[in-house]
């Protein structure tokens, strides 16, 4: 099943805006859920004011907390409240007081600054009848709040009934008792210093209610957040199809266009991303399969001639001796012989190129002298440079010459070098064999005398079936593969070969080949 990109990045993008809401809500449940119950003991104590207030009073007129009777104390807060509620109420039954007003009379001795009530005054009289409270602060008290795990649980209570009242110090005064519960405080201040703290416990159920109450509307939007989310991957998916599948397509039908041969096909590359960078190499890719291409063309062109020159002599030469115009002399034999032996070379030289081109060319790596080597193959040129009036220079021993090389493709190279020499300098000049040992390098040079080579040749010198034209063109023989073949034949043992301008006016190969650890 065939999946487009576009479906692809459309499922990616919406997964992924999807996951980020998702985490989104998950994170935002667990904070409501964590920290909406200290937002409502914050409102909590900001309703405590009135309380607050009274305290600070009855402080200021006693100088202590010693109004606090020690066997009342956990009633002590309720009471104290119930009071301040009777207080407001009676206020607010007065003849002619308004609820501003009633509230009014209520702070008025109290030097706090004004704050809410602690409860919302009833709409209308009748006032709604006071809680079991003590009347008093010297009454006998109602009882203390039931125990946690007793009747009503903790998180039920009251609000009156989970007030602590501290001393300065943190000391237990008065209300619920502060053991083994996580208490949210605020500072009593008088006269700018603290005399005690008001600490209020969570009442985590009711809070929790108004959480999910919060979360559950919120899960009316989810829907609408999903809605946009597919929205915006859709688009955004789009856009980003638009964006890559261009480049795509392009590379898509070059590359159609390579398995058909046409290897001329060039992308745009003005992106600057990866796409842009594939279509850059790809471009280099059909560029060098181009190149491969015609390469291949010419070889099998140059290749058919070199093979068709020689057989075209020895079919003439055996046509003559067949139709009677030359008899089987041992010269005419002679001359057939040379060109089946030519064309056996032609073929052997071929079929090592065909093999360092897929690496099966056999090479036995041995530690050798190679000057010593390269002076033995020189010295059996020296008798046929004689007849041809050249004259052979062999250069002194360098100061290292152990190689890893193998000799017999070593004694081919030289052979195949020392012969193009031979066959291309003139009459009178002068062939030399010199070498030196620089680093870790040896250099090895077979130079001759004019004539010399074209600049612009010596770069394409060792390449298959090149033959510089004019003074060394193919009257002189060859088939252009010699040089070639010892540049392969180098290469497979970790050296190079070089060609260069000769100081004596001809060519200079250059051999370079690493020394072994211990030369």
């Amino acid at each position: 099943m065939k999946i487009s990109i576009g479906h692809r990045l459309f499922a990616s993008v919406l997964l992924a805006i999807l996951a980020v809401a998702a985490g989104a809500v998950f994170l935002l449940r667990q904070n409501v859920l964590a920290s909406f119950g200290d937002y409502a003991v914050g409102i909590e104590l900001d309703r405590l004011d009135e309380l607050s207030a009274d305290l600070l009073r009855q402080y200021r007129k006693r100088g202590a907390w010693d109004f606090i009777q020690p066997d009342a104390r956990q009633g002590w807060i309720a009471r104290e409240l119930g009071e301040l509620r009777q207080a407001r109420a009676a206020a607010l039954q007065a003849p002619g007081a308004s609820p501003g007003a009633a509230a009014s009379a209520s702070r008025a001795a109290a030097p706090a600054p004004p704050a809410p009530p602690f409860l919302p005054a009833p709409p209308a009289p009748p006032a709604p009848p006071a809680p079991p409270l003590a009347p008093h602060p010297g009454a006998a008290p109602t009882g203390p709040p039931p125990p946690i795990g007793i009747g009503a649980p903790e998180l039920e209570l009251p609000l009156e009934q989970r007030i602590t009242l501290f001393d300065a110090d943190g000391r237990y005064l008065a209300g619920r008792d502060p053991l083994g519960l996580a208490l949210a405080r605020r500072a009593l201040t008088l006269d700018g210093r603290t005399i005690g703290w008001l600490g209020v416990a969570r009442g985590s159920r009711p809070s929790d209610a108004m959480a999910y109450a919060f979360l559950e509307q919120l899960r009316s939007s989810l829907w609408l957040i999903a809605l946009g989310a597919v929205g915006l991957s859709a688009l955004a998916a789009t856009l980003l199809a638009r964006h890559f599948r261009r480049p795509i397509l392009a590379l898509e039908q070059g590359a159609r266009a390579l398995s058909s041969g046409r290897f001329e096909v060039q992308l745009p590359a003005g992106r600057s991303d990866e796409l842009g960078d594939l279509a850059r190499h790809f471009n280099t890719l059909a560029r060098h399969l181009a190149g491969a291409e015609t390469a291949r063309r010419q070889w099998v062109a140059d290749t058919s001639h070199e093979l068709r020159t020689p057989l075209a002599v020895l079919r003439a030469q055996l046509e003559a001796v067949q139709d009677g115009v030359r008899s089987a002399t041992p010269d005419t034999v002679d001359a057939m012989l040379a060109q089946v032996l030519a064309l056996n070379k032609l073929i052997d030289e071929l079929y090592a190129l065909a093999r360092a081109d897929v690496g099966a060319l056999d090479c036995k790596l041995l530690e050798v002298d190679l000057w010593t080597l390269a002076r033995t193959q020189a010295a059996g040129f020296e008798a046929r440079m004689g007849a041809a009036g050249l004259a052979l220079e062999l250069g002194p021993a360098p100061s290292a010459a152990r190689v890893n090389a193998d000799p017999d493709r070593m004694r081919q190279v030289f052979d195949n070098l020392l012969e193009n020499s031979l066959r291309y300098t003139s009459a009178g000049g002068r062939v030399r064999v010199q070498a030196r040992a620089h680093g870790r390098m040896l250099e090895l040079r077979i130079e001759d005398s004019a004539p010399g080579v074209p600049e612009a040749a010596l770069a394409r010198l060792g390449e298959r079936f090149y033959r510089v034209d004019a003074s060394r063109s193919r009257a002189h023989g060859g088939a252009g593969l010699g040089l070639a073949l010892c540049r392969r034949l180098l290469e497979a043992q970790g050296a190079t070969l070089d060609f260069e301008a000769s100081t004596l006016g001809g060519l200079a190969a250059v051999v370079r080949m690493p020394l072994t650890e211990d030369a």
